[in-house]
């Protein structure tokens, strides 16, 4: 059974859903504006932005809101807060690369108790509340159970246009590297979380991440039984910054990898 809330995020996440589809058929002829070095939005992001808001504003007057595009509104209700990604991986998008999802969380005292990652390129849904699981299209999702390192497909985010810092990148790969079956830089994410709690793939991590880019994940990760912190240990993994997350068998290796311990 399903909570109010998450029936609202659904119902959100798939009108949105159908505009950016159609978009998408039509992706040559975005209008695009520039928002940074190598960082688009475009008109489809903004209207995706403006549907889930209005569906979830309507449904839930008094939540907060934290928007990639719009920014923060406290809300009558301090406690709850929207927090929503319209488009993430949006370069992806706008060359075609059928590659993106939207993602809503719903934050309650400071914690994600509610979860929407949407594909709607392959109409995949995944869903999690706090202590009920994380699910794929009402099929439930657990992590993988790969114990060894060097069995592991690693997905990440990479520095792009001037942003982050490559230098540390490198380093990351060049320990990671050696230790695992694989890197994989998809350029979303939300899914790249998604697919850590279906066990598509055994971790992930990235140095430069904002709240609406991980908010969902963090929690779908969890309610499937895998680990996630932030980089920087003793920090909040939902603030902006870096993050990492895997099963619990490669989490602590993983993590020391990543942190530059040993």
């Amino acid at each position: 059974m399903q909570s109010a809330n998450m029936n609202v995020m659904i119902k959100a996440a798939r009108k949105a859903g159908r505009s950016l589809v159609k978009d998408f058929r039509e992706v040559e002829n975005l209008q695009v504006s520039v928002k940074g070095a190598g960082d688009f939005v475009s008109r489809a992001d903004r209207e995706a932005e403006r549907i889930i808001k209005e569906e979830l504003r309507g449904a839930r007057p008094t939540y907060g809101w934290l928007g990639e595009e719009t920014g923060e509104d406290k809300g009558e209700d301090p406690t709850r807060r929207w927090i929503v990604d319209p488009l993430d991986g949006t370069t992806n998008f706008l060359h075609g690369l059928p590659h993106w999802a939207i993602s809503i969380g719903l934050e309650h005292k400071g914690q994600v108790v509610a979860a929407v990652v949407f594909d709607p390129a392959k109409d995949e849904m995944f869903t999690a509340e706090k202590g009920n699981g994380a699910f794929m299209n009402d099929t439930r999702i657990r992590v993988s159970n790969r114990r060894n390192m060097i069995e592991s497909i690693i997905a990440t985010g990479l520095p792009f246009g001037g942003r982050g810092s490559v230098p540390m990148a490198v380093k990351d790969l060049a320990r990671l590297m050696p230790e695992t079956a694989g890197v994989r830089r998809w350029g979303a994410a939300a899914l790249d979380l998604a697919y850590l709690a279906a066990g598509r793939v055994d971790g992930y991590w990235e140095r430069l991440t904002f709240p609406w880019d991980k908010a969902a994940g963090i929690l779908l990760v969890r309610e499937a039984g895998g680990f996630v912190e932030s980089i920087d240990e003793g920090t909040d993994v939902l603030d902006e910054g870096g993050i990492v997350a895997a099963n619990a068998q490669l989490f602590p290796r993983f993590a020391e990898l990543i942190r530059g311990i040993n």
